[in-house]
């Protein structure tokens, strides 16, 4: 069976690597030109139950454990005045649950598992027909399971589903702090080693300290239109002048929470935030199958890339089960993979609508208290 494997996201690679596992080859098809070619985003929270279930299947977790970071999962909520409601420290002995990686960092664990002629680098897809995948440069590429791993705008996703990702009413700019305990040790003291979240009416900022010494800082603003950043005043080409604009909108909180915004580089990172419909399916077909926010795009609230890690691990566990078969496989697989995903899909929605309310920050604080 000819795999071929589009998008070298987390679950693309998840699955070439349980597939390598069982002497499966597969060829994954990235449109990157090389595995450092772009950033990959900040850090992770890797789920026993899901996402590092699909690391111990690709024979993983044990190098996966020496990178990731327990202490990560530290959690502080605020609310716009400053006022602390939730504080969670993670003692030193705690058990793993759901650490914390850089998600550079599993990407190249993944990379690093697979032999070099596992990923094709600079293949961006452009359509599949008859059996053949053809790429932007003209080039193709034959195969008989085809694996759309490509992402929220997946272009793979058109052979099984008309559907297309919408806007949740969500949009965020990315900023960032370099080496915060030697340049700001003070506000690194205040975020402390994991997750510092002030949530008020409608805004939010999230500041999220990464492995490298880095905070990722993540301006969201809630209820609001997908053109959004077009009316909004943010002069996203002039950093300095971005910042400024981003503290006016955030006019009245308290002065630590602008202290964060004015101590960032000039890294200014608009982002619209999206998703498919909740349960969305699609008629199995033994050629075609989505893995990842290909197949179930949910809002960024900690369960994508776990969905993703799995979703390959379990493809991949199917195709080795039916290896002569990929039918049953593939149909065996979305079958799991439906079941699974669209009740954490339902979850996802409601938790953003909940960042969506006026009172947010107290829905927030019952949501961690729940248990």
């Amino acid at each position: 069976m000819n795999i071929a494997i589009v998008g070298a996201g987390l679950g693309g690679l998840a699955l070439a690597r349980v597939l390598h596992v069982h002497g499966i080859d597969a060829v994954v098809h990235e449109r990157e030109p090389s595995r450092g070619a772009r950033g990959q985003g900040g850090m992770l929270d890797i789920h026993s139950g899901t996402g590092q279930r699909a690391l111990r299947e690709a024979g993983l977790i044990e190098q996966f454990h020496a990178i990731a970071r327990v202490e990560g999962q530290d959690m502080r909520l605020l609310e716009p005045d400053g006022t602390l409601l939730l504080q969670e420290d993670t003692p030193e002995d705690a058990s793993p649950d759901r650490p914390e990686v850089d998600r550079a960092d599993l990407r190249d664990l993944l990379l690093d598992s697979l032999p070099d002629h596992a990923v094709r680098w600079g293949h961006a897809f452009r359509h599949a027909e008859d059996g053949l995948l053809h790429f932007t440069d003209g080039s193709s590429a034959s195969y008989d399971l085809l694996v759309g791993a490509d992402g929220a705008e997946s272009r793979v996703r058109a052979l099984l589903t008309d559907a297309r990702p919408a806007h949740v009413g969500h949009n965020a700019v990315e900023l960032g702090i370099p080496d915060i305990d030697r340049t700001h040790p003070d506000l690194a003291a205040m975020i402390g080693r994991g997750n510092y979240w002030y949530l008020g009416d409608g805004q939010s900022l999230s500041a999220q300290r990464n492995g490298d010494g880095r905070v990722r800082v993540y301006l969201s603003f809630y209820n609001t239109p997908a053109d959004w950043f077009a009316t909004s005043g943010i002069p996203l080409d002039d950093p300095a002048a971005a910042r400024a604009r981003l503290i006016e909108l955030f006019a009245g909180w308290h002065p630590r929470f602008t202290a964060l915004i004015d101590a960032c580089d000039d890294t200014v990172v608009p982002r619209s935030v999206t998703a498919l419909p909740v349960g969305l399916t699609w008629p199995s077909r033994p050629d075609v199958t989505l893995i990842g926010d290909a197949a179930h795009l949910m809002p960024p609230v900690g369960q994508g890339a776990n969905m993703a890690l799995l979703d390959g691990a379990l493809l991949g566990l199917a195709l080795a089960a039916h290896p002569d078969d990929p039918a049953t496989a593939v149909a065996d697989y979305e079958r799991e993979m439906f079941d699974r995903t669209g009740p954490v899909a339902r979850m996802c929605a409601d938790l953003q609508e909940m960042l969506m309310a006026p009172d947010a920050a107290q829905r927030m604080l019952a949501f961690f208290r729940r248990d």
